[in-house]
């Protein structure tokens, strides 16, 4: 029962919710979920079987490089949007769930932000808007 309790509880970290930010697109508002580090960011939002809406996940790199994502024990579809040093949006790529697909930047990104899939068509936000809030995150 002992090794029972402490595997639970060392599970806990990995259960637990990522900090969150404020952003913006246009006029909506997002809440994120903050991916600034290797685990986080690999984790991503695996295993998750939804995702609310006007929520997704910003993954922070360490240098604008052409980053790419991918599907791999994703349940839920998503939209992905590579953002530059700035803000603006590269490219949005949209991807199935429980693929191994790469999604890739179409030029050095800062940032990508993972939303429910159609999100940002339904929102009407394309490349060259901006993301707002990621100075909060600098």
């Amino acid at each position: 029962m002992r090794a029972l309790t402490i595997l639970l509880l060392a599970a806990v970290p990995a259960l637990a919710q990522a900090p969150t930010v404020a952003l913006t697109a246009g006029m909506h508002r997002i809440r994120a979920e903050v991916a600034a580090d290797f685990t986080t960011r690999a984790r991503g939002l695996m295993y998750r079987e939804s995702l609310a809406d006007n929520s997704g996940m910003i993954f922070i790199f360490d240098q604008a490089e052409k980053h790419c994502m991918w599907m791999k024990n994703t349940l839920i579809p998503l939209s992905v949007a590579f953002l530059d040093e700035d803000g603006a949006i590269i490219n949005i790529a949209e991807m199935a769930p429980k693929t191994e697909n790469s999604h890739c930047a179409a030029r050095p990104a800062r940032y990508a932000l993972e939303m429910n899939k159609g999100w940002f068509a339904a929102h009407g936000i394309k490349p060259g808007a901006a993301i707002g809030g990621l100075e909060k995150l600098r």
